[in-house]
């Protein structure tokens, strides 16, 4: 679903407030309360929010979004954070990239490279990049996932054992604050799990939104990944973690990029 630049305000003022009011909304927007009420219904059916009577609030952390309103959300940057993983990965390499908004970001932000390859059990990342003639695509067989077109299932844990490859750019729904990495899907999990350790260096990319939210599945840990790229890090206990075993923080809201 697209989202007006207005229902994105919405949004983001009760991820911000943590919920919103149709009266007060009416009148920061001037707008009439029907036009609010239709705006929320709309944020409401795509699991955006949830409606409560008289407004609507942001899902509970441990509440996963659909996919398809996680791609609208933070999208810029996404796309900063896309950049900024491209930037390591040189021409003539192998990676792996998992499912996640962001990952498919970085995806996107490949695009000009050549002679990759690029395996993924993510069917968006692989309908993206099949068109372009420099990059070979390897897409991970098992069960697809209809909310987001993830290959998950033991079949694409298997698949993904039989290659070690330079990179990998990983996605998590959740980091806690004891830099446990969290999802939802104990099948996505598993396939995430085998990435991490068919891969010569590791990259982490998640918007900052992620240090806000919980999950129940435990993917592993921050001190595993070799590079974090993030727009912002607000967890001071994250930052120790990434600065005691050597991983390399890269944070995109930064005046200055240094992503060489």
């Amino acid at each position: 679903m697209h989202f007006s630049g207005r229902q994105m305000e919405i949004l983001a003022i009760a991820k911000a407030e943590g919920r919103v009011l149709v009266e007060e909304l009416a009148s920061r927007f001037q707008v009439t309360p029907q036009t609010i009420r239709k705006d929320l219904n709309d944020l409401c059916d795509s699991r955006s929010l949830t409606r409560i009577h008289g407004g609507a609030v942001f899902p509970t952390g441990n509440e996963n979004v659909k996919y398809e309103a996680r791609r609208s959300m933070a999208a810029a940057e996404k796309q900063a954070i896309g950049r900024a993983a491209a930037a390591i990965i040189p021409d003539n390499s192998s990676l792996f990239i998992n499912i996640g908004t962001t990952t498919e970001a970085v995806g996107d932000a490949l695009k000009d490279h050549h002679e990759l390859m690029v395996i993924t059990n993510n069917i968006n990342v692989a309908n993206r990049l099949r068109t372009f003639p420099s990059i070979e695509v390897v897409i991970a067989g098992g069960v697809v996932r209809g909310s987001d077109g993830g290959i998950v299932g033991e079949a694409a844990v298997d698949f993904i054992r039989q290659f070690k490859v330079d990179f990998a750019v990983i996605g998590v729904s959740a980091i806690d604050e004891d830099g446990a990495l969290l999802d939802f899907d104990f099948r996505e999990v598993k396939v995430a799990q085998a990435i991490i350790a068919n891969a010569r260096h590791v990259i982490l990319v998640t918007d900052a939104s992620k240090f806000e939210r919980t999950a129940p599945v435990r993917i592993g840990h921050v001190s595993q990944v070799h590079t974090f790229i993030t727009d912002h890090c607000p967890v001071d206990a994250i930052r120790q973690i990434c600065a005691d075993s050597d991983v390399r923080l890269v944070e995109t809201s930064a005046d200055i990029l240094d992503i060489g």
